[in-house]
């Protein structure tokens, strides 16, 4: 069964700035839980994405027990969207897709994800047990930090 998980969130910042962020995936540790243990593996030297890019991290989602994790830029359109899909990992389908969009206060990202997990029945449940609030917790505290980089007016 695949399940899809939504979120949007304005930025306030021009879309070169938004695209230059998102863009990077060393950028990608910054905006997930340190208790995630998320590393990325390839070796990316301020390179932007670009279809058919691979990026193999390592994350320990629970228990801390290590997993690969490999995704691929499936599509990207410059200052528009992009997708990363799940070519091996702990999912057994995961596509998720970001579009930026420019309005009058900036830029609104939103994140869509449709997502599947292994082991029919049990993967299931373990996605109501564990698996669900587990995403949410994590783009929750993506949104927050994303709220510190880019809405939150500098101290003086």
């Amino acid at each position: 069964m695949k399940f899809t998980l939504y979120r949007e969130q304005q930025l306030n910042c021009d879309i070169d700035t938004a695209w230059q962020f998102f863009s990077s995936p060393m950028n990608l540790s910054k905006i997930t839980p340190k208790e995630m243990g998320f590393t990325i593996v390839s070796n990316f030297e301020n390179e932007e994405i670009h279809e058919n890019m691979m990026i193999d991290y390592i994350v320990t989602p629970i228990l801390n027990i290590p997993l690969k994790w490999r995704t691929i830029i499936t599509t990207v359109e410059k200052n528009k969207n992009f997708t990363d899909f799940q070519s091996s990992g702990p999912y057994k389908y995961w596509n998720h897709r970001h579009d930026f969009i420019e309005n009058d206060k900036g830029v609104l990202m939103k994140d869509t994800v449709i997502y599947e997990l292994p082991l029919g029945i049990l993967g299931i449940l373990a996605h109501k047990l564990f698996v669900k609030n587990k995403l949410i917790e994590i783009f929750d505290f993506r949104f927050q930090i994303l709220e510190k980089l880019f809405n939150e007016s500098p101290k003086e």
